[in-house]
């Protein structure tokens, strides 16, 4: 797997704080800095994602997929997932993730909350490699509710 991420800059100055990364399956992903007030050229412009909200983001489809496929092996009636991370950082550089919560919203039609339990017990103990990643630094919880379709 690669990737290569080139600084966007504004036009002609270089200033700002814009990304985008190329990845090697042939897709894009645009990343900007918040803004500085402090110090404008410091700063983004507030356009995209910031790069740790694509991490975050990132871990989310990582764990939905994997919530998704195991349940739809399980032959259940899946009709949708998604996923509500919440995070904290650490105050100070490296200002990693400290704790992330994943709240999943399953729709489907009688799935057992049991069945529901277990992807996510799976996907967060053995699948899903961003949140095994991110959990060596950061404490997760997860959460959950089946919606009947």
């Amino acid at each position: 797997m690669e990737c290569t991420v080139s600084w966007t800059g504004q036009s002609g100055t270089r200033s700002g704080m814009g990304f985008v990364a190329e990845t090697g399956s042939g897709h894009t992903i645009v990343m900007d800095g918040a803004p500085d007030a402090a110090k404008p050229e410091n700063g983004g412009q507030n356009l995209a994602p910031r790069p740790m909200e694509t991490v975050l983001a990132g871990t989310g489809g990582c764990t939905a997929y994997d919530v998704v496929l195991i349940l739809k092996r399980g032959r259940h009636d899946v009709r949708g997932c998604s996923v509500l991370l919440t995070s904290t950082r650490a105050d100070v550089d490296p200002k990693v993730f400290t704790h992330i919560n994943m709240h999943f919203t399953v729709t489907g039609k009688d799935i057992p909350a049991s069945a529901v339990e277990r992807a996510i017990a799976m996907s967060h103990d053995k699948y899903c490699s961003a949140s095994i990643m991110l959990g060596k630094t950061a404490e997760i919880t997860t959460s959950f509710e089946v919606v009947q379709a």
